[in-house]
Protein backbone atom coordinates (compact mmCIF):
# COMPACT_ATOMS: atom_id res chain seq x y z
CA UNK A 1 0.00 0.00 0.00
CA UNK A 2 1.25 3.41 -0.68
CA UNK A 3 0.48 6.86 0.60
CA UNK A 4 0.14 9.44 -2.13
CA UNK A 5 0.73 13.15 -1.17
CA UNK A 6 -0.86 16.06 -2.23
CA UNK A 7 2.17 17.25 -3.99
CA UNK A 8 2.06 14.24 -6.69
CA UNK A 9 -1.81 15.27 -8.24
CA UNK A 10 -0.96 19.06 -7.93
CA UNK A 11 2.59 18.36 -10.21
CA UNK A 12 0.36 16.53 -12.71
CA UNK A 13 -1.39 19.79 -13.16
CA UNK A 14 0.68 22.09 -12.58
CA UNK A 15 3.13 24.03 -14.89
CA UNK A 16 6.28 22.23 -14.04
CA UNK A 17 6.93 19.44 -17.17
CA UNK A 18 9.52 17.90 -15.01
CA UNK A 19 7.83 16.92 -12.00
CA UNK A 20 4.62 16.34 -13.93
CA UNK A 21 6.67 13.75 -16.09
CA UNK A 22 7.98 12.24 -12.58
CA UNK A 23 4.83 12.50 -10.68
CA UNK A 24 3.17 10.35 -13.76
CA UNK A 25 6.08 8.05 -14.01
CA UNK A 26 5.90 7.03 -9.93
CA UNK A 27 2.16 6.82 -10.34
CA UNK A 28 1.94 4.80 -14.13
CA UNK A 29 4.55 2.44 -11.81
CA UNK A 30 2.89 1.92 -8.39
CA UNK A 31 -0.28 0.98 -10.83
CA UNK A 32 1.41 -1.55 -12.99
CA UNK A 33 2.96 -3.36 -9.78
CA UNK A 34 -0.53 -3.65 -8.61
CA UNK A 35 0.46 -1.22 -5.09
CA UNK A 36 -3.15 -0.18 -3.81
CA UNK A 37 -2.34 3.87 -3.56
CA UNK A 38 -4.91 5.52 -0.66
CA UNK A 39 -4.88 9.44 0.42
CA UNK A 40 -6.55 10.63 3.26
CA UNK A 41 -9.05 13.85 3.92
CA UNK A 42 -6.30 16.19 4.63
CA UNK A 43 -4.29 15.93 1.61
CA UNK A 44 -7.35 16.71 -0.35
CA UNK A 45 -7.48 19.53 2.03
CA UNK A 46 -4.16 21.15 1.57
CA UNK A 47 -5.19 21.19 -2.50
CA UNK A 48 -8.16 23.40 -1.44
CA UNK A 49 -5.95 25.11 0.31
CA UNK A 50 -2.63 25.94 -1.81
CA UNK A 51 -5.15 26.68 -5.01
CA UNK A 52 -6.79 28.98 -3.20
CA UNK A 53 -4.07 30.82 -1.58
CA UNK A 54 -2.43 31.21 -5.10
CA UNK A 55 -5.87 32.26 -6.57
CA UNK A 56 -5.83 29.29 -8.82
CA UNK A 57 -9.37 27.62 -8.36
CA UNK A 58 -9.56 26.37 -12.20
CA UNK A 59 -6.93 23.60 -10.96
CA UNK A 60 -8.64 22.42 -8.18
CA UNK A 61 -11.05 20.11 -10.09
CA UNK A 62 -8.37 19.19 -12.24
CA UNK A 63 -6.29 18.28 -8.88
CA UNK A 64 -9.22 16.42 -7.02
CA UNK A 65 -9.28 14.06 -10.56
CA UNK A 66 -6.18 13.29 -10.92
CA UNK A 67 -6.31 12.06 -7.37
CA UNK A 68 -9.15 10.24 -6.96
CA UNK A 69 -8.59 9.03 -10.11
CA UNK A 70 -5.60 6.61 -9.27
CA UNK A 71 -7.12 6.15 -5.31
CA UNK A 72 -8.29 3.37 -4.19
CA UNK A 73 -9.33 4.89 -1.21
CA UNK A 74 -9.81 8.10 1.02
CA UNK A 75 -9.03 7.92 4.43
CA UNK A 76 -10.85 10.12 6.69
CA UNK A 77 -8.42 12.43 9.22
CA UNK A 78 -10.30 11.27 12.69
CA UNK A 79 -9.52 12.51 15.95
CA UNK A 80 -7.26 9.54 16.77
CA UNK A 81 -4.95 10.36 13.66
CA UNK A 82 -4.66 14.35 15.54
CA UNK A 83 -4.00 13.26 18.48
CA UNK A 84 -0.83 10.97 17.52
CA UNK A 85 0.07 13.58 14.94
CA UNK A 86 0.45 15.76 18.05
CA UNK A 87 2.84 13.35 19.29
CA UNK A 88 4.76 12.91 16.62
CA UNK A 89 5.06 16.65 16.12
CA UNK A 90 6.10 17.14 20.00
CA UNK A 91 8.60 14.44 19.22
CA UNK A 92 9.93 15.84 16.35
CA UNK A 93 12.00 18.89 17.12
CA UNK A 94 10.45 21.08 14.52
CA UNK A 95 11.54 18.50 12.18
CA UNK A 96 8.01 18.18 10.37
CA UNK A 97 4.83 20.00 9.53
CA UNK A 98 1.52 19.95 11.37
CA UNK A 99 0.30 18.21 8.13
CA UNK A 100 3.24 16.01 7.66
CA UNK A 101 2.22 14.55 11.08
CA UNK A 102 -1.41 14.27 10.18
CA UNK A 103 -0.15 12.24 6.93
CA UNK A 104 2.20 10.28 9.35
CA UNK A 105 -0.56 9.75 11.65
CA UNK A 106 -2.90 8.39 9.38
CA UNK A 107 -0.28 6.23 7.91
CA UNK A 108 0.29 4.39 11.17
CA UNK A 109 -3.04 3.77 12.40
CA UNK A 110 -3.43 1.62 8.72
CA UNK A 111 -0.32 0.74 8.86
CA UNK A 112 0.61 2.14 5.01
CA UNK A 113 4.26 1.99 4.85
CA UNK A 114 5.33 3.66 1.64
CA UNK A 115 4.69 7.42 1.07
CA UNK A 116 5.10 8.77 -2.53
CA UNK A 117 6.20 12.38 -2.39
CA UNK A 118 8.90 14.98 -3.51
CA UNK A 119 9.15 16.27 0.36
CA UNK A 120 12.13 15.29 1.90
CA UNK A 121 10.48 16.40 5.35
CA UNK A 122 8.97 12.72 6.16
CA UNK A 123 12.91 11.25 4.83
CA UNK A 124 14.06 9.13 8.26
CA UNK A 125 10.63 8.50 9.98
CA UNK A 126 10.85 5.27 11.64
CA UNK A 127 8.76 2.37 9.29
CA UNK A 128 8.20 5.39 6.35
CA UNK A 129 9.81 4.43 2.74
CA UNK A 130 9.34 7.52 0.47
CA UNK A 131 9.11 6.83 -2.84
CA UNK A 132 9.98 9.78 -5.19
CA UNK A 133 12.83 10.26 -8.43
CA UNK A 134 15.19 11.35 -5.75
CA UNK A 135 15.05 8.52 -2.81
Amino acid sequence: MIFIDSNIPMYLVGSGARHRAESQHMLESAIANGDRLVTNAEVLQEILHRYAAIRRLDAIQPAFDALLGVVDEVFPVTDVDVGRAKTILLGSAGERSARDAVHLATMERHRIPRLMTFHAGFDGYPGVTRISPGA
